[in-house]
């Protein structure tokens, strides 16, 4: 297992030009590739999520081509005009769930016979609220392994949107993403869907609703407990779409900003960000940092206070799940105890989150509470060095745990290259502005 050094460090400061969103990135490619007509896709994130993605569509028969341009790279992907042209298919997706719950509600509306599989801890995600969805609509999905979990069969079936689908909300707000983005495919005379319980990651719903706009479907939505898909709905292409940088990345970079010193500015999101995450910039201004943000860029410094202390929080991060996990670590920094509640979805995330970032934080010197939903963090005296953390293939466990090293310590990340799920360079962008008193790298 290869390993990574770092730090020890004291200041952070610089620039960072964010990659592609995640998030957006695998939905735009679903969206265009089941639209009429050719989309250019600007700055689409360039990693293993995004690269399963990419290979399934062309095992589906979607042609798509990449063209090196003068400030990077564009994709050309060419619609089926609905659904998939290849009728069978075995598709491996590795741990993308960005991936794996859209294109399995889209390929039960193919009609065709088709393999979705991942990795081992893919197949211990959830899927099966999902499968319940689709199955009201006449899918015919066999699980292949443990119910309710991936991998799945998909056979041809008669589909027909007699009633208003029920799917809880709680685990995962993907399953209502997979379902609105795969609808629009079969419901001829619209579809309703009513959520079963309290709905979770609503800004991930909101951006999908939003894309799916973009493409010529609009949504409309009751709340957060019922949504409706128009009848006669059908994808277009908008021509040409920019995708923005990737906000839970950012919180990274402007959480190291607030540590060490700033300032740190990250370009590619801000006040027009259509991210749930960018709020995550709010929250360290909750801490005390100070932060500045314009349309498309946000800027941290650090605390004002004599102390240079953050400022510990209690903070529902359910509008921020991802981003969150970052403020566990800002919490070593802070002057007290950091508690952040209705988290429960990181148990069924790369890795069970919660355990994970309990287990690591504690090698730092932290006392951890965990509970089902929420991690108390309160930082140690003196952080502790020397630490080789685990990543448990967890790209968001590896960068968050770099910004301990801007504590003055020398820290070890096992597996770094984990971070090639949605950030592979991730590493090398964080040198660039992570230095100390002495000199920088």
């Amino acid at each position: 297992m290869k390993t990574l050094d770092l730090g020890p460090f004291d200041r952070a400061a610089g620039v960072v030009r964010l990659p592609g969103s995640k998030s957006i990135s695998n939905r735009v490619l679903l969206l265009a590739a089941l639209a009429d007509g050719t989309t250019v896709i600007d700055n689409l994130l360039e990693s293993d999520d995004t690269r399963v993605m990419l290979d399934a569509l062309k095992a589906l028969g979607v042609n798509w081509v990449r063209d090196r341009v003068q400030d990077g790279e564009q994709y050309r992907v060419s619609g089926v005009g609905g659904v998939f042209p290849v009728k069978a298919a075995d598709l491996f997706l590795g741990n993308a769930g960005t991936a794996v719950r859209p294109l399995t509600a889209a390929l039960a509306m193919s009609g065709g016979e088709y393999r979705v599989s991942g990795v081992s801890r893919m197949h211990e995600r959830p899927i099966g609220d999902l499968v319940h969805g689709l199955r009201q609509v006449g899918a015919h999905i066999d699980y292949l392994g443990q119910t309710g979990f991936p991998p799945l069969a998909i056979h041809p079936a008669q589909l027909a949107v007699e009633r208003p689908l029920r799917v809880r909300g709680d685990v995962s707000s993907q399953f209502l993403t997979a379902l609105l983005m795969a609808l629009p495919l079969v419901a001829a005379n619209g579809a309703t869907i009513e959520i079963e319980g309290e709905l979770i990651s609503k800004p991930y719903v909101e951006i999908t609703i939003r894309l799916m706009e973009r493409f010529g479907v609009e949504v409309k939505r009751d709340g957060w407990a019922r949504f409706q898909v128009p009848a006669g709905a059908h994808y277009h292409t908008p021509g040409r779409f920019s995708i923005e940088g990737d906000a839970s990345s950012a919180s990274y970079f402007l959480a190291a900003g607030a540590i060490g010193g700033g300032p740190v500015r990250v370009e590619g999101v801000g006040r027009s960000s259509i991210q749930g995450d960018v709020k995550f910039a709010e929250a360290l201004n909750q801490m005390g940092a100070n932060v500045m943000m314009g349309e498309n860029w946000i800027e941290v410094r650090g605390v004002d206070r004599e102390t240079g202390r953050l400022t510990a929080l209690d903070l529902d991060c359910n509008l921020i799940p991802d981003a969150a996990m970052t403020l566990a670590i800002a919490g070593l920094f802070a002057d007290g105890t950091t508690t952040l509640r209705n988290i429960a979805s990181w148990r069924v995330k790369e890795t069970d989150r919660i355990a994970a970032m309990a287990t690591e934080l504690r090698k730092l010197g932290a006392h951890i509470e965990e509970g089902a939903d929420y991690l108390r963090v309160t930082p140690p005296a003196v952080l502790l060095g020397g630490a080789a953390i685990d990543t448990y293939d967890d790209h968001r466990m590896a960068m968050c745990f770099s910004l301990a090293s801007l504590g003055g310590v020398s820290i070890t990340i096992n597996d770094p290259s984990c971070v090639a799920k949605t950030f592979p360079d991730y590493f090398e962008r964080f040198l660039t502005i992570a230095g100390s008193a002495q000199g920088s790298l």
